[in-house]
């Protein structure tokens, strides 16, 4: 009569094969990380800005080409934010009037072109100071600025009154003169401390 496998073995062969899998896995997993690290980057990979065209609070017509010369700083929001956005602007214009008047240009691009029409963005944007320029512009040319630099934008609900908020990623973009992007402003700093790391790209 053959002898059929006892149930120690039964659990080696299990154990066995789990362990094969998961050293498998583990070097399938190792190898792609290598790949990730080494592997030289695509064209335009992970590239922040680009072409874009947006009409400030006087009709003009602003665009990446007119701003290339200068760097300058991009900042997504909307004129009905409660507190994030205004406070963001406010610490902007801070930084930028420690600059000796030799502030850069600043955009507050809208992220709710359904009720921020340009001159409502610039009249807004007046009050924290000269050197914040209010933009909007048609939905799909707002939403392609908003894919060219990564910004998350999304409607909330509808209340019963009619309005409603955006939520929105909230970061202050510097790009340089050619329209490169730089970095991602720090603003937890003083507004001295900000003002001379932009002065560093004029």
């Amino acid at each position: 009569m053959p002898k059929t496998g006892t149930k120690t073995d039964q659990s080696s062969n299990v154990s066995t094969i789990r362990f094969a899998l998961a050293v498998s896995v583990a070097a399938a997993l190792a190898i792609a990380a290598i790949w990730f690290l080494w592997a030289p980057p695509r064209a335009n990979e992970s590239l922040i800005g680009g072409p874009f065209a947006l009409q400030d609070g006087a009709g003009r017509t602003v665009t990446d080409e007119s701003l290339k010369g200068h760097p300058f700083l991009v900042y997504f929001g909307y004129t009905h934010c409660p507190d994030v956005c205004p406070t963001e602007l406010a610490r902007i214009a801070d930084a930028l009037a420690k600059m000796d008047g030799k502030a850069i240009p600043a955009l507050f691009i809208t992220v709710d072109p359904e009720r921020d029409t340009p001159k409502v963005m610039q009249d807004y944007a007046s009050s924290f100071g000269p050197s914040i320029i209010g933009l909007s512009g048609s939905p799909q040319a707002v939403g392609a600025v908003e894919k060219a630099y990564r910004v998350f934008a999304r409607k909330g609900p509808i209340q019963s009154d009619g309005s409603y908020s955006m939520d929105h990623s909230s970061v202050v973009y510097l790009m340089n003169k050619t329209g490169g992007f730089v970095e991602a402003l720090n603003l937890d700093r003083s507004p001295e401390e900000t003002a001379k790391e932009l002065e560093k790209q004029l």
